[in-house]
């Protein structure tokens, strides 16, 4: 059975960072290309980053690109996302899911975890 565990979400200042890691489970991580999702209050969900199986590629939304790092460690089966220069509009839940920019939304998630950004 495929599990995902995010954490490291919580409130913080706009212009501070954030480290989110995935936990993952029950699949062999490594052979995965994974991507980071994230749902806003009352708005669909939206793809915010991917990367390939290695680890060697990734992949950004508009929105974060610069400010947003998506890594890996196959060897721990984690995912991470760094979050620099966080801004109110990055307020979200955010959740790791099996896929790449195409495929997340048939993928499998995690639970999630809340990213709040505010002063």
């Amino acid at each position: 059975e495929v599990q995902l565990v995010e954490s490291g979400g919580g409130l913080v200042q706009p212009g501070g960072s954030l480290r989110l890691s995935c936990a993952a489970s029950g699949f062999t991580f490594g052979s995965y290309d994974m991507s980071w999702v994230r749902q806003a209050p009352g708005k669909g969900p939206e793809w915010v980053s991917a990367i390939n199986s290695g680890g060697g590629t990734t992949y950004y939304a508009d929105s974060v690109k610069g400010r947003f790092t998506i890594s890996r460690d196959n060897a721990k089966n984690t995912l991470y996302l760094q979050m620099n220069s966080l801004k109110p509009e990055d307020t979200a839940v955010y959740y790791c899911a099996t896929g790449d920019s195409s495929s997340w939304y048939d993928g499998s998630w995690g639970q999630g975890t809340q990213v709040t950004v505010s002063s």
